[in-house]
């Protein structure tokens, strides 16, 4: 490691700016595919004289074993940043995503090739995965020790500002692009131009991350300094109760990001039957809203804490979920209101939720222990929340699924209480630190 990477960060805003530029165009990359899969679905997979909603469904099978990868990412791509730096793993993450999305771009369909077109998505699908794994939580340790004293969990939620913004961009360019080219063009082939574009994007984005400082000090990478050895279990085994946490915490805010700030365009369209340009542009406008409110939210948590404002989000939560979503109006203001509740009590926990992970493992063991237990939680919950939502409304049990939101945030809630309290903890700690309540 160079010798500059030992020094403080000299310059923490530009480590934000950078973190937050890469993270945006991960986030456009990987969610095009939920956003694009109402166009392509039937190019991929041949339709069921049962059901039409069965392309749909496989389209969104494969976007969760896009999650699936994740938790093996989360491990291997953890314990590399551990060990060799973030600035490292954040470049093998963009690279992955890169690769990912250019094969989608390309790839032949189903009356082209067969049954290896889905196999090829497939396989495109597990790099984004793989990258998608190792990029949350190496770029949350990276800004978050990029913060200066006192504001972590302002710089936390612009980990949300980013895929805030990854999902405004994306979403306003396919809307865009839709109305340029129309419908049928864009079923034809118009689905693949995203696709193109966020891998040219990433690249750009590798290039900005070269010109960021470690945040990994050299003491707390070397092979003989890193008690985590090569073992990727090893701070699981260590943190049990850490780990547990972050998974409990994290299964309820996964749930509630993938349905209430990616998902719910498609649910609108399928259970209250509202156009896809209607449902894309009530999207654009909450997402904003929702973006905006991030870094007032981690202002508020650097102030009272970070449990208040995740006993905020789950409580609500559960309180409002079965009412929102029982009502089937198609008035685009009520849609507005429907999303952006959802969406505003979903940043109380979206905004701190990189620094409270954070400040619970120590630097030698920070990303490899949070990765394995977030990413297993976001693929066993939020990367299916497509698949459960579209697999009840085609057996007929549309009804059921507010409830299942309202059992992961529960989870969350029970994270939040047994969590310390971290605000006011330091997180350059040695070896053997323990989070701890501040007095």
């Amino acid at each position: 490691m160079d010798t500059s990477d030992e020094t403080a960060i000299i310059n923490p805003r530009r480590q934000l700016i950078a973190g937050t530029i890469g993270h945006s165009v991960e986030f456009f990359d990987f969610l095009a595919y939920s956003y694009l899969a109402v166009y392509f679905a039937s190019s991929f997979f041949p339709s069921s004289e049962s059901s039409g909603l069965v392309p749909l469904l496989s389209a969104f099978g494969v976007f969760a074993v896009g999650f699936l990868a994740r938790p093996l990412a989360g491990l291997f791509i953890g314990l590399f940043a551990d060990r060799y730096g973030r600035r490292r793993a954040l470049s093998l993450t963009i690279t992955l995503m890169a690769g990912g999305s250019l094969l989608i771009a390309l790839c032949p369909t189903y009356n082209q090739i067969g049954v290896a077109a889905p196999i090829v998505l497939t396989v495109a699908r597990i790099l984004q995965g793989l990258s998608a794994g190792g990029e949350y939580t190496t770029a949350g340790a990276f800004i978050v020790e990029s913060a200066p004293a006192g504001r972590r969990g302002f710089y936390s939620s612009f980990m949300f500002v980013a895929s805030g913004l990854g999902k405004l961009t994306c979403l306003a360019f396919i809307t865009a692009f839709v109305a340029l080219i129309g419908e049928d063009a864009m079923r034809d082939y118009g689905w693949r131009i995203p696709f193109a574009v966020g891998a040219l994007a990433a690249v750009a984005a590798w290039y900005i991350r070269r010109g960021t400082q470690e945040t990994l000090k050299a003491t707390d990478s070397e092979s003989g300094a890193t008690p985590t050895g090569r073992n990727p279990l090893a701070a699981l085994q260590r943190y049990p109760r850490q780990s547990i946490i972050v998974f409990a915490i994290a299964t309820g805010m996964g749930v509630g990001q993938y349905f209430w700030a990616t998902y719910l365009t498609t649910y609108f369209q399928i259970q209250n039957g509202v156009s896809a340009t209607t449902a894309m542009t009530v999207g654009i406008i909450t997402l904003i809203l929702y973006t905006a409110a991030q870094p007032l939210a981690g202002l508020i948590s650097d102030r009272y804490g970070r449990k208040p404002c995740m006993y905020a989000f789950s409580i609500g939560t559960v309180i409002v979920t079965p009412f929102l979503l029982s009502i089937s109006s198609t008035n685009f203001t009520t849609l507005i209101i429907i999303q952006l509740i959802g969406l505003l009590l979903l940043s109380l926990c979206t905004s701190i939720t990189s620094a409270v992970m954070v400040e619970n493992f120590p630097p030698h063991v920070r990303v490899s222990g949070l990765g394995f237990p977030y990413s297993l939680s976001v693929a066993l919950f939020g990367g299916t929340v497509p698949l459960v939502a579209t697999s009840l409304a085609n057996a007929g049990y549309a009804r059921y699924f507010p409830w299942y939101i309202v059992v992961t945030a529960v989870i969350t809630l029970l994270g939040a209480i047994s969590v310390p309290e971290t605000y006011r903890s330091d997180i350059s700690g040695d070896a053997d630190r323990k989070p701890s309540v501040p007095a």
